[in-house]
């Protein structure tokens, strides 16, 4: 694979030589480790990039079907696993993929080794499963680096001030990734998986998905957290945070992906970006709560304190009873099985006349620029789907989505439909970069 090179600008007076090797982060999920020789290809590219001058550091996932494994052993063991426990297990897969890419690194003549998120360290909470990071330390990185290495660093996992093992949740290699940009003001952190750039569409679902060359954060960022699977959103959330230059890339290919810029840099943009799906979801409605804010915090302070993120959260008056609320919300269905005793509980308290709780359902997105203030982008995407036969319910507007729940089983055809409905194939961009943009 053609390496990505970048250049320092000169700055005249032979002050190039004096001038900071470009930095790369690289990330490689798991299906670019998915076995031995996808290891050495891995080791191959990472070699070609410093060799062209670039400081590089790899962040790499567990194998491909590695973690599924893990963690199906655990719950073999054990019904509902302790959290801190399903870490340490976890963790080790990561493990597995730094020791053999390292090897690979020196096995073809270069100077390499690998570091736990211990090591680094890549300090976090104590949110077992879905920590979030607190800082990445940088002197051991540097070190290394300045003395030729390629340092190898396990994505998904960190520690927390305690010393325990954490892990940063399902895709969580991309944040560590984008992390360890940010803290080290990488150049660009370039994201290697199998697909060759962030589409319109699934690709998979939808054949006439297009591929976008840029994408502003704020959208890229919506479609992370609404189902594409491309990136993890809290990735996103730091490079946007950070400013932190992001190229989405095929491991398989020497095309050019899609580049994740500020929006500033993004000239003409599309007004309708692409669409999400995010499937096994599960909608909760609490019906005929008391009508008092007193209730809805109770509603959500249960939520928060069960760290369970929630959509579509709205509540409104009851038709039958005006002293009385009904508050919905959504939820994936994984997350149900824990909060759902907890809501029980909570209804019983709040003496909520119906408890009702639907599974097996899809959250459908539509995501662009200033949709809140075009009403007749909702509509035509409520007709388009019920004129289909695919009934739709739980619509949420803002200025950048249109979301709605549909059954599992009309996904594929809702996202096919509704692609097609706001032609989304026209362009294969949402704008080029302005001419002052960062290669």
């Amino acid at each position: 694979m053609k390496p990505t090179v970048i250049s320092p600008l000169p700055s005249g007076g032979g002050a190039l030589q004096n001038r900071r090797r470009p930095l790369l982060v690289k990330k490689f999920g798991g299906t670019s480790v998915a076995n031995i020789e996808r290891i050495r290809n891995i080791a191959r590219i990472a070699l070609a990039s410093q060799r062209e001058g670039n400081d590089v550091v790899v962040v790499v996932s567990a194998m491909a079907g590695e973690t599924d494994r893990l963690l199906k052993l655990a719950h073999q063991m054990h019904p509902l696993p302790d959290s801190r426990e399903m870490d340490v297990l976890a963790s080790t897969g990561e493990q597995v993929s730094v020791a053999l890419t390292a090897l690979a690194i020196q096995a073809e003549g270069g100077r390499a080794f690998s570091l736990l998120g211990h090591q680094l360290p890549v300090i976090t909470d104590s949110a077992f499963t879905r920590a979030r990071i607190q800082r990445v330390e940088q002197g051991r990185l540097r070190r290394a680096l300045a003395q030729g290495h390629i340092v190898v660093v396990a994505g998904f996992q960190g520690v927390d001030p305690e010393n325990n093992i954490t892990t940063l949740g399902r895709g969580g290699s991309d944040t560590t990734a984008v992390a360890v940009a940010a803290a080290l003001k990488a150049d660009v952190c370039e994201i290697y998986t199998d697909v060759d750039g962030v589409y319109t569409a699934d690709p998979r679902v939808c054949p006439s998905g297009r591929k976008l060359s840029t994408i502003p954060y704020e959208e890229m960022l919506e479609l992370a957290s609404l189902g594409a699977k491309v990136l993890q959103v809290r990735s996103v959330e730091i490079a946007m945070k950070y400013e932190v230059p992001v190229h989405v890339r095929s491991t398989f290919s020497e095309e050019e992906g899609t580049r994740i810029v500020a929006r500033e840099q993004v000239l003409e943009a599309r007004k309708l970006t692409g669409l999400a799906c995010e499937r096994g979801q599960a909608r909760v409605e609490l019906l005929g709560v008391e009508c008092s804010p007193e209730q809805v915090a109770e509603v959500t302070d249960l939520l928060a304190e069960l760290n369970v993120s929630v959509d579509m959260f709205c509540h409104a008056r009851c038709i039958q009873e005006l002293t009385r609320t009904d508050i919905s919300f959504t939820l994936p269905e994984g997350e149900l099985l824990r909060a759902r005793p907890h809501l029980e509980q909570l209804s019983k308290k709040l003496d909520v006349r119906v408890l009702r709780v639907s599974s097996d359902l899809a959250k459908v997105s539509l995501v662009g620029i200033g949709l809140r203030s075009d009403p007749g982008i909702a509509a035509r995407l409520c007709r388009g789907l019920n004129q289909q036969g695919i009934p739709v319910s739980g619509l949420v507007v803002n200025e950048l989505r249109v979301s709605c729940l549909v059954e599992s089983r009309h996904a594929d055809h809702a996202i096919r439909l509704l692609h097609d409905t706001f032609e989304l194939v026209g362009e294969s961009s949402v704008g080029e970069l302005v001419a002052s943009a960062p290669a």
